[in-house]
C-alpha cells in the first residue's frame, strides 16, 4: 500500500492512504480501534472493502468498478440487496472461497447459494463481528409505475462492530425512521444519488438525527451530486465530521 497522505484527527482516524490494485488506486481511510487498525477502502459506486484483524470484508463487490482478480480474497462478504450494481456473481466468484461466509438478503439468496440470510432487524455474529441489519428502502423516490426504487423489506444496510467502533453502511436507502434512530455510530457511509437514494437534504436530515462521528458519502454520480449544498447544510453540525472523496 503506497502512503500518500498522513494525518491524525483526535478521536479515531490514524491515517489515509491508497490501495493499488492493477492500474487502479482506491482511497483508504484507517481508523484506530481497541483491537488494532480498521481500514475502509472505497472501491467505487456502492462498493467497499474493510480490513480488520487480518480479515478482508467485501461489501457489494461489483466487477464494473474493480478487477476482483487483483483484490484480496474475502474472509466475509456483505451484500445489501439484489440489484445488479450491488450483487455481481462474477465478482463474488473471484473473492469467495469455500470458507467465506456471505451475508445477504432473502432476495439475494435466490441468486447466491449458501449465504447467511439476514432480514431487517436481525442481529448476528459472523467471523466474530456483530452485524445488525438495518432496513434500506425508499420513502419518496419511485418508479413511473408508482413502486419505490427500493422496497421496504428487500434490502439491508449493515451496522458492523469492529471492536469498540460501530460502522454503518447504509446500502440503497433514504432517510428512514430506522436510520434516524441509530445510536452510537462512529462511522456512517450514506448514499446520495438521484433519483434512487438521497438528496443532500435527506442526508443532512439523517446525519443530524443519529450524529455519526464521521460521515462519508458513497454511491453517487459525480456529474449530478451537489456536495456544496450538503456541506452548507451540515456546516453547523460540528459533531459530525463530513468527509467527501470526489
Amino acid at each position: 500500500m503506497q502512503k500518500k497522505l498522513f494525518f491524525l484527527i483526535a478521536f479515531i482516524v490514524i491515517a489515509g492512504s491508497f490501495l493499488t490494485a492493477g492500474d487502479k488506486k482506491f482511497k483508504t481511510e484507517v481508523f484506530k480501534t481497541d483491537a488494532g487498525p480498521m481500514e475502509i477502502t472505497f472501491i467505487g459506486h456502492g462498493t467497499l472493502m474493510f480490513t480488520f484483524n487480518k480479515m478482508i470484508i467485501h461489501v457489494d463487490p461489483i466487477s464494473r468498478v474493480a478487477d476482483y482478480t487483483q483484490l484480496p480474497k474475502a474472509d466475509l462478504v456483505l451484500i445489501t440487496h439484489h440489484h445488479g450494481d450491488h450483487l455481481d456473481t462474477g465478482a463474488l466468484e473471484h473473492i469467495r472461497t469455500e470458507k467465506t461466509p456471505v451475508v445477504l438478503t432473502k432476495k439475494c439468496s435466490e441468486t447466491v447459494s449458501g449465504g447467511i440470510i439476514m432480514a431487517n432487524g436481525d442481529i448476528k455474529t459472523v467471523k466474530n463481528l456483530k452485524i445488525e441489519a438495518v432496513p434500506a428502502y425508499n420513502l419518496v423516490h419511485k418508479r413511473k409505475d408508482g413502486k419505490p426504487f427500493h422496497i421496504k423489506g428487500e434490502g439491508n444496510g449493515y451496522v458492523i462492530t469492529f471492536s469498540n467502533k460501530r460502522v454503518y453502511v447504509a446500502g440503497d436507502t433514504e432517510n428512514t425512521p430506522e436510520m434516524k434512530k441509530l445510536e452510537d455510530i462512529d462511522i456512517a457511509v450514506l448514499p446520495m444519488n438521484l433519483p434512487y437514494t438521497m438528496t443532500p437534504e435527506m442526508v443532512a436530515d439523517a446525519a443530524k438525527a443519529f450524529k455519526p462521528k464521521v460521515l462519508f458519502i458513497y454511491h453517487f454520480f459525480p456529474e449530478q451530486v451537489d456536495f456544496p449544498k450538503l456541506k452548507n447544510l451540515m456546516k453547523d453540525t460540528k459533531e459530525v465530521d463530513l468527509r467527501i472523496h470526489q
